[in-house]
């Protein structure tokens, strides 16, 4: 491609798929150090227990065994932090029991932390961990979401009623007010059902310890390495900060659960100190289930209040969160500051108000997993206006229409503004490609076969690019959510960029490079792209939240800037011109109006080889960095539409067809924007109908701990999608004008699956996940 064509919006193939298709791939576990010792976790067989006694002399004395570490070891370090303090309603902050890096006298889940095994081979590791013998006392189970406070105990003494926190937003006295006076009043209850997340790499780390110069280096399969070092160094082991390295290579698939400080890397850093070997540990699937964050786990009821007309005056929301044994990093925003800002949806709600209350369970920790919140704010809101629109005898998307917001900037009452959106364009162009007009005539078919058909909608907003700071600040997060970004120029024009953006399969060493490559008018193999090393890059804040572009992107595009205005000047000195007569284009710097220029390239070069140089004005060199911190989360928005066929006599359920139109505003390549999106409707088409995390309510064992038990979506299941995205609403706020795109697959397609399960068998609801036994149950009814 020429360079001169510009990079944005192209479709180019995603560089590092070369290696990856190839098995060149380099992620931790391919990582074997010199001297390299292998670690092994004992994990808790109950969901609550005492630990009577731990005797670990028979494992110590197996063959190859190195050391055994338990919660001895670590009873003088902080426990594992939690990134976000939530207060509730009456002010006073939430419950945080200590997070012990290994079990501290009990264990609080089936597959708890009980000790570290560590041995000269992972067979040896193996066999001596089994050898570890632990004494409990067996304590009652706290296990059903909606009955945590009457269980008859405690999964901490710090909270006797199981409660972490009861918080509020919104104006509830107005809301009130709104009901009494709303002429259709729409109520459903429901459960937005625990996730495993399941990525195809396993969590995986491996330490090593260098004495001469105190120094730590940590592999981890890590979404944000930066913060990693950070919470475990000045957190938990006390390690000065800039001792520790962390590197996250590849890095095969996150969605949430590699954003974490975990015990089990922090006890192997530990571990490779005191034994003066690498010790390096991979997760088993088995251990996957049983420890990795969950995700999900709501139990609400939404109420909509209407006029006679089908205007909305109010919503009110009551939810249950789950957030398992311990709070996890970053576990008390999703039910709250990720979840129920996002509950006004694309609609003018005059009143709102949600109150959220946060429980302890004895299960594994619930925190952010693809979408964080707004999967479950989307469902909320997209479910009960469906049910409003049958109730009131009114199409689902007249009843949209009727209330989206068409007037930006917009404020919501549960404290978000919307910069811009267009939703009338995303549905009608939704309704289209569905062929709705033609889905009459299908369900008549159907019904012909004795079959149910039907059409379900969800028009999604989500905030993303997590940020800004001032803003998570005051609702609670104890980190900034800025990005960074380094541009190094070499002597050649070549150019190097140092990102603390984090990628784990969404395309960033190619879509970063066609910013760059587009910015400077340089042919793309002239960039290439760092990342996941805090001993590389100067500071990030990792990848989550669909952030990666519209944070990280914007904070490369400002090192941009200076890189160019630094050329400008020396291009300015070296074509005798005053600095603002000369401008940037098509990789030259030109003077304004005239034909003489000189190419980057040249620019480079003199920077480093300064013989004919502006030294008043400008140091050697052409290395740039910026922080960005945006003013605004970024609000990509769309309309899903799924039609569904039902079996009634065996409650199957086929998903016939699924289109999906998204605004993401501007977009930089549009393969890789299908690509997450696909792989998002994935993942949600699998909650809606498969994936289903169950515990045993009386002993609190894992009931769905593998893949006989827990079924993920196969490429069966899924239809051909038709996805499409709008030319769109650009961002207002950041200068490449986009919006985040990988979560929105995730958020917006299990309601639109339910609502059609229902509108097929005329029901007002079907929990998730909508499994044959399920579904049948609901025809029978």
């Amino acid at each position: 491609m020429n360079a001169r064509q510009g990079f944005i919006g192209q479709s180019v193939k995603r560089r590092e798929d070369a290696r990856f298709l190839t098995g060149r791939g380099r992620y931790t576990d391919d990582i074997v150090l010199p001297n390299q010792a292998y670690g092994v976790f004992v994990r808790s067989p109950h969901a609550h227990a005492r630990i009577l006694r731990l005797d670990t002399a028979a494992a110590a004395a197996a063959p190859g065994a190195l050391g055994i570490f338990t919660g001895e070891d670590f009873k003088a370090v902080g426990g594992l932090p939690c990134g976000w303090l939530i207060h509730n309603i009456d002010g006073s902050p939430m419950k945080e029991p200590k997070h012990p890096v290994l079990a501290d006298g009990k264990v609080r889940y089936v597959g708890d932390r009980v000790a570290l095994v560590v041995a000269e081979t992972l067979e040896e590791a193996k066999a001596a961990a089994a050898l570890v013998e632990v004494e409990y006392e067996e304590l009652p189970p706290v296990i059903d979401t909606a009955a945590v406070e009457d269980a008859g105990a405690a999964v901490h003494d710090e909270a006797p009623d199981n409660r972490c926190f009861v918080w509020q937003i919104g104006d509830a006295a107005g809301t009130d007010a709104a009901f009494a006076q709303a002429a259709h009043v729409t109520t459903l209850t429901f459960r937005n059902n625990r996730l495993v997340p399941n990525a195809i790499e396993p969590r995986a780390a491996n330490a090593s310890y260098d004495p001469a110069g105190d120094d730590y280096t940590l592999y981890v399969a890590n979404q944000n390495p930066h913060v990693e070092r950070l919470l475990m160094c000045a957190f938990v082991l006390g390690i000065p900060e800039h001792k520790m390295r962390v590197v996250a290579p590849d890095v095969g698939g996150g969605f949430g659960s590699k954003i974490f400080l975990y015990g089990e890397e922090t006890a192997l850093v530990h571990a490779t100190k005191v034994l003066r070997r690498p010790v390096k540990w991979t997760a088993e699937r088995s251990e996957a289930f049983l420890s990795d964050a969950h995700g999900r786990d709501h139990l609400t009821t939404a109420e909509l209040a209407t006029d006679a007309d089908g205007k909305f005056l109010a919503l009110r929301v009551d939810t249950t969160a789950n957030v398992g044994a311990y709070l996890s990093t970053f576990a008390s925003c999703v039910p709250t500051i990720l979840y129920a800002t996002l509950l006004a949806g694309q609609y003018a709600t005059p009143k709102i108000c949600a109150t959220v209350k946060a429980v302890f369970t004895n299960t594994a920790p619930v925190d952010a997993y693809r979408g964080a919140g707004r999967p479950e704010a989307t469902y909320t809101v997209e479910r009960i206006v469906e049910t409003a629109a049958r109730e009131l005898g009114l199409d689902p998307a007249e009843l949209r229409r009727r209330n989206f917001i068409r007037t930006f900037p917009y404020a919501t009452p549960v404290g978000l503004t919307y910069d811009i959106g267009d939703y009338d364009t995303t549905l009608n162009r939704a309704i289209e490609l569905a062929d709705v007009a033609g889905f009459p005539a299908r369900r008549a078919a159907s019904e012909a076969n004795g079959l149910k058909r039907g059409l379900g909608y969800a028009c999604y907003i989500e905030a993303c690019g997590i940020a800004p700071s001032s803003v998570a600040g005051a609702l609670g997060a104890r980190a900034g959510l800025f990005e960074a970004g380094e541009v190094r120029v070499h002597p050649t024009g070549k150019v190097t960029v140092f990102t603390g953006s984090h990628s784990h399969g969404q395309g960033h060493e190619t879509t970063f490079a066609q910013v760059v490559a587009d910015r400077l008018g340089i042919p793309l193999e002239d960039v290439t792209i760092e990342h996941g090393d805090t001993g590389k890059v100067l500071f990030g804040m990792g990848t989550y939240g669909s952030r990666s572009l519209a944070v990280g992107g914007t904070a490369i595009v400002k090192a941009l800037d200076k890189v160019v205005a630094k050329g400008r000047k020396i291009a300015a000195h070296l074509l005798e011109a005053a600095d603002g007569d000369v401008v940037f284009e098509d990789g030259q710097f030109k003077v304004a109006g005239t034909d003489r220029a000189i190419p980057f390239a040249q620019i480079a070069l003199t920077a480093y080889v300064p013989h004919n140089f502006p030294h008043d004005k400008v140091e050697p060199g052409l290395n740039e960095n910026a922080f960005y911190d945006p003013s605004n989360f970024t609000y990509p928005a769309g309309t899903y539409i799924c039609e569904v066929e039902v079996d009634p006599a065996t409650g199957t359920v086929r998903v016939e067809r699924f289109t999906a139109v998204d605004d993401f505003g501007n977009v930089v390549n549009p393969m890789i924007v299908e690509g997450q999106v696909h792989g998002g409707l994935a993942q949600g088409i699998g909650q809606a109908l498969m994936e289903g995390c169950r515990y045993d309510e009386a002993s609190g064992q894992l009931l769905t701990g593998s893949y006989m038990d827990y079924t993920m979506p196969r490429a069966d299941d899924l239809p051909r999608f038709v996805v499409e995205t709008v030319p769109g609403t650009p961002c207002t706020h950041n200068p490449l004008g986009v919006k985040g795109c990988g979560e929105a697959g995730a958020i917006g397609s299990p309601p639109a699956v339910i609502n059609a399960i229902c509108d097929a068998l005329g029901v007002k609801d079907v929990a998730m996940p909508a499994t044959p036994h399920t579904v049948w149950q609901a025809a029978r009814a």
